[in-house]
């Protein structure tokens, strides 16, 4: 049904460290690899930029279910290794007050090297970030599909980061956006939406001139790291993977799952429509971005632009389109009950609004400070994470 795809499932969420009594970020990842002399690479946990930051690697995943185990797995060995230390574990995509400033970059050369090609802007990038994998296979006879699907599935990235949000607030702020990761991030190069492309060569040959005029470092052999384009969806060099970057990290993880599934199931409805020659319309990058923008700002509150009829439509009737596109490979996924799992985060509302409303009630209702209310967020946030493990 899938033209052999594999469709397998995996994931990366990077998580924050933070102190109990402080509520704010606690840098630890340092100490931790001194003490342990190694990365733990069986667990999947690494260090990222920020020394306050941990990420945490799924195992392939033959199916949805699998992806649960593992998801709650991964919690749980980031969770001991804080506990560990009398600290705790944050999923969510900013943290409420803690500044950039303030924070420890990990030792070692490649955050070295990650400063010195972007100064000021890296130091800025406290931020945290969900990666989602769909297996495609390493086959050559694959790339092409791959890349095909890339360009179909652009349409639908800004409904997964609506989705997704969890980043309202920065160093202290409000910001007003349900996704303040999103306008951080994007002050790196190779981000946002990509372009297009015809076919794999075409792709690579982009990757190729990147390395040629030394924006992407080449290893011995020529070949330019690609991982260093960190586009909102891309083909993953080394794991024969399509990466979905866009989404936040859900602090709940039926959320997690949920969003998991959605892209797994796009995914393979967008095979099934090209195997009947009835592809999905590739949609030009100012039409993504500019939902994209409506994402970051409104998240699952707003409306999203139909470019079909266009015209602006309500994201719970969003919902409920894109459940119906997808429900022909459901029962063959058996993800049914994940994916309808979208609707319940629009009617509860996600992370990100949860956080608004959780800070607004504080100071409206309970006649907290404007820090006291931040750091009722940080609890929210902390119980939320673990909860299910």
């Amino acid at each position: 049904m899938y033209k052999d795809i594999p469709l397998t499932l995996g994931i990366e969420e990077e998580y924050q460290i933070v102190d109990p009594q402080t509520r704010d970020l606690h840098s630890y990842m340092q100490q931790f690899l001194e003490r342990k002399h190694r990365i733990m690479t069986p667990s999947g946990m690494k260090p990222e930029l920020m020394a306050s930051q941990l990420e945490m690697s799924s195992h392939i995943c033959q199916n949805i279910s699998e992806l649960r185990s593992e998801i709650i797995r991964m919690r749980s060995i980031a969770l001991k290794a804080a506990e560990q230390e009398g600290l705790g574990i944050i999923a969510a995509s900013t943290h409420p007050f803690a500044n950039w400033s303030d924070q420890n970059i990990m030792q070692g050369d490649r955050y070295s090297k990650l400063l010195d090609d972007f100064q000021s802007v890296a130091e800025q990038l406290l931020v945290f970030g969900m990666h989602i994998h769909i297996g495609f296979g390493i086959e050559q006879k694959n790339q092409d599909l791959l890349i095909e699907i890339m360009n179909q599935i652009r349409y639908f990235l800004p409904h997964i980061l609506a989705l997704s949000s969890s980043s309202p607030f920065w160093q202290g702020r409000n910001t007003g956006l349900q996704s303040y990761r999103s306008v951080v991030f994007e002050m790196l190069p190779r981000t946002g939406i990509p372009p297009s492309f015809q076919s794999f060569s075409e792709y690579q040959q982009y990757v190729d001139m990147l390395g040629d005029v030394g924006s992407l470092e080449v290893d011995s052999n020529k070949i330019p790291d690609a991982t260093k384009i960190w586009w909102d969806v891309r083909p993953h060099p080394q794991f024969g993977t399509l990466e979905i970057r866009i989404a936040d990290v859900c602090t709940d993880i039926e959320d997690t799952i949920a969003i998991a599934a959605l892209t797994q199931a796009i995914v393979a409805r967008l095979i099934v429509l090209r195997t009947n020659n009835q592809n999905w319309r590739p949609y030009r990058q100012h039409h993504i971005t500019e939902n994209k923008w409506r994402a970051v700002r409104y998240g699952t509150s707003g409306k999203l632009i139909d470019f079909g009829i266009n015209q602006q439509v309500n994201f719970d009737i969003l919902t409920d389109e894109i459940i119906q596109l997808v429900e022909p490979v459901l029962d063959d996924l058996n993800s049914r009950k994940e994916v309808y799992h979208i609707k319940e985060i629009v009617n509860k509302g996600t992370s990100a609004k949860q956080q608004v409303d959780i800070y607004n009630n504080a100071i409206k209702f309970q006649n907290m400070s404007h820090n006291d209310a931040l750091k009722k967020i940080v609890d929210h946030l902390s119980e939320k994470t673990i909860s299910g493990l």
